[in-house]
């Protein structure tokens, strides 16, 4: 970290710095390299570095046992589990300091697996669980039912099932408390909601890992209570939220139903309804299937759908359909902003804030100049107040992109060109713009990094009062409508 100011000043792009300095400061980054940290320490010796062959050397042992012995014929299926492989391979490379990915053991692949023990063969074997549940407490689980078998469909991150990390998406649950439940999730609830204390799974393993958790963020743009949501499948498990609020997005696996916290809480996540699912609810389409069917959640049938190409001359009619649900967002450190936009009802006086910004400290701010079509009135210079293009020209210029907005008057075509906010920004000052709201699609990008600022109109009395003191002056002599 102490090293990035060394790049800033060998020239170093400040948006490229800004993102390393959110990667170092990440805690899975950090996680790392105290890890790496550990690793290298010169005190920790392991005992030996060859486990691999100490195991084919058990496992030599047992190939007869294995045919009369039920423990050795356990013992050898434990020892050729994946997981356990796994876990060996790792042991020795961290004990040899060997941290590159090394290939399968042909040995291992290649050594037969036992043919039963116990009457069950390896993939069905049953494991006994143990988790502790306090009174009242949401255990943070969510299964399915598929045929005859009961499967955790959903766990939610930070749940007491999470943190225990004793179960996985993908078990299959079959009893619970020695009670049969492998087709009965009533009865599983039943059991769950009055269990407190130690409460004993008989499950079938799947073997997948928990994911690990997401960094996205989003902020919602709509206020949304799971309380009054009859679609959300277990509403114990849903999270409330208001307009404005940023929540950390941990998973998003499900096509209806995200895993999200507020951000800055150690609290367990909850569900919210996913980007799709609330897009085609806000748009009033019909339900097409069972959003909450067997506890979980359904997915949508796929249709054919008409399309329409966007026309830029058309485009406040298609922001008129949009549907703001979540945008997007990054936490990064202070920066440096680039552009100060000013938005508002047109009269709010937004270009007077904007002269009176850059009069105020002309070195830090600065601003567009406008492109014309029209011929330049006498006493006038291109490039003081405005630049002088023919009519031809502007209009292949807004053709080719090159303007952020424009309109014409009497005859005339007047606009803002993207060129221009980059020139602003290359002498070192923030530009700052007073534009339409449709513009910001343009502009909230990486490139121009804006501030925006909506620029709210007073109270009628308060205008009403700022009319009269103009009149007085005699700065204006329109009435009060």
């Amino acid at each position: 970290m102490e090293n990035l100011d060394d790049l800033h000043d060998a020239g170093a792009n400040e948006t490229d710095l800004i993102f390393l300095k959110g990667i170092m400061d990440s805690p899975v980054v950090k996680s790392l390299v105290k890890a790496h940290d550990r690793l290298e320490d010169n005190k920790i010796r392991a005992v030996r570095d060859n486990n691999g062959e100490l195991v084919q050397d058990l496992l030599y042992d047992l190939r007869n046992a294995i045919h009369y012995n039920d423990d050795a014929a356990e013992l050898a299926g434990l020892l050729q589990e994946p997981h356990f492989q796994s876990l060996i391979e790792t042991h020795d490379a961290v004990a040899a300091r060997s941290y590159e990915t090394p290939p399968p053991s042909p040995v291992l692949l290649s050594s037969p697996y036992p043919p039963m023990y116990n009457g069950q063969g390896l993939a069905d074997a049953v494991r006994m669980v143990g988790i502790r549940k306090s009174p009242h407490e949401s255990l943070g689980l969510t299964v399915k039912q598929d045929k005859d078998s009961l499967i955790i469909a959903r766990i939610l991150q930070g749940g007491s099932i999470d943190k225990q990390g004793l179960l996985h998406v993908g078990d299959i649950i079959t009893e619970i408390n020695n009670v049969d439940v492998s087709n009965d999730p009533e009865k599983l609830q039943e059991i769950m909601k009055d269990s407190t204390g130690s409460i004993t799974l008989k499950i079938l393993p799947s073997y997948q890992e928990n994911p690990i958790t997401s960094q996205v963020f989003m902020k919602c743009h709509f206020n949304y209570d799971y309380e009054k949501d009859n679609l959300i499948p277990c509403k114990e498990a849903g999270l409330k939220f208001k307009r404005g609020d940023i929540l950390q997005i941990v998973d998003m696996d499900d096509p209806n139903w995200w895993q999200a916290r507020h951000i800055d809480d150690n609290s367990p996540a909850g569900l919210i309804p996913s980007q799709q699912l609330e897009e085609r609810r806000k748009a009033f389409v019909p339900r097409e299937f069972k959003y909450t069917e067997n506890l979980t959640c359904g997915t949508f049938v796929s249709k054919k759908k008409r399309k329409t190409m966007y026309q830029s001359d058309r485009n406040q009619d298609f922001d008129r359909h949009e549907l703001m649900i979540y945008e997007e967002v990054a936490r990064m450190p202070p920066f440096q902003r680039k552009t100060l936009v000013l938005i508002g009802a047109q009269g709010v006086g937004r270009r007077t804030l904007k002269n009176k910004l850059i009069n105020h400290d002309p070195n830090r701010f600065g601003t567009t100049m406008p492109y014309t079509s029209r011929a330049p009135r006498e006493g006038e210079e291109d490039g003081r107040g405005y630049h002088f293009n023919s009519k031809e020209t502007v209009q292949d210029d807004i053709k080719c992109g090159q303007y952020l907005e424009f309109g014409e008057y009497e005859g005339n075509l007047y606009g803002t060109k993207i060129e221009s906010i980059r020139g602003v920004i290359r002498s070192g000052k923030m530009c700052v713009i007073d534009v339409n709201p449709q513009c910001l699609k343009t502009l909230k990008t990486a490139e121009f990094m804006p501030y925006i600022v909506f620029v709210n109109a007073p109270q009628l009395d308060v205008l009403r009062a700022l009319h009269h003191e103009a009149e007085k002056m005699g700065t204006t002599t329109k009435p009060v409508t």
